[in-house]
């Protein structure tokens, strides 16, 4: 019985990393903030820059919020993760994590913790961050685009006449490549939230930053900071309205959290 406990539970954790490590070689970039939430100024102890070299170290092209991003990911932010430093420490301990969301806010990929008993501020935040780059170096990442694992779908059939736009190649199964059409996106109308204290700068794929919106007692309705105006949710889209040189300004935005 208990070895087959035992059995169990390493079958999960080998399905739970393989499933990680898939995840993550489908994200061609990794974007990095230039200051974690729990920092007081931006790259203090040089935790930022740090981040960034570990990521490139281990084979991912990463990126700070405040460079300037290739074109294909100026038009798509989809195709990277966003990487945060989490502190948990206490007194005694400095104890960082990495974790790494999708455009949607989605948590792929959460690392194991890395700790440091060291008392200088800048060694503890460092020791205990190469510590949880650990988990990162097993992945022994490598991208692999998206298109190259899905749009393949095997299927047992029997011959018959083949719709337009679907190649078949025959086999003992046949191997299915669907053809997809994708609608064409505005790159202007879509704006990516980044945290702050009391809610979210947007930026845009320049990137810069387009607004920063303040939390209501309300879901989905923020107040637009510097600025006599709103921001909400209405179906599908986000709608920001506020007044310039007294003219009431009425955009229409997709938000990415």
């Amino acid at each position: 019985m208990i070895k087959k406990i035992i059995f169990s539970i390493f079958l999960f954790l080998a399905i739970n990393t393989f499933s990680q490590e898939k995840n993550i070689n489908n994200y061609k970039y990794i974007i990095i903030p230039t200051q974690f939430e729990w920092l007081s100024s931006p790259d203090k102890h040089q935790v930022n820059s740090l981040t960034k070299f570990l990521f490139k170290k281990y084979g991912f092209t990463a990126f700070f919020t405040n460079e300037g991003f290739p074109k294909d990911l100026s038009i798509d932010r989809c195709l990277a993760l966003t990487a945060n430093i989490t502190d948990d420490s206490g007194m005694l301990n400095t104890k960082n994590s990495i974790i790494l969301r999708d455009c949607s806010n989605n948590i792929i990929f959460t690392s194991n913790q890395g700790k440091s008993k060291l008392k200088d501020y800048k060694k503890a935040y460092h020791e205990a961050i190469r510590k949880a780059f650990v988990s990162i170096q097993k992945l022994n990442y490598s991208y692999i685009p998206v298109k190259d694992q899905n749009n393949v779908i095997l299927q047992e059939v029997s011959p018959a006449v083949v719709n337009p736009g679907v190649q078949v190649i025959h086999k003992n199964k046949i191997e299915i490549k669907e053809v997809k059409k994708e609608m064409p996106k505005s790159a202007e109308n879509i704006l990516y939230a980044q945290p702050i204290a009391q809610g979210f700068q947007l930026v845009n794929t320049t990137p810069e930053t387009v607004f920063k919106i303040l939390k209501s007692s309300k879901n989905e309705f923020f107040f637009i900071k510097n600025k006599n105006g709103v921001i909400f949710k209405n179906g599908n889209n986000w709608i920001a309205e506020y007044y310039e040189n007294g003219q009431l300004v009425q955009k229409t935005y997709q938000i990415k959290f």
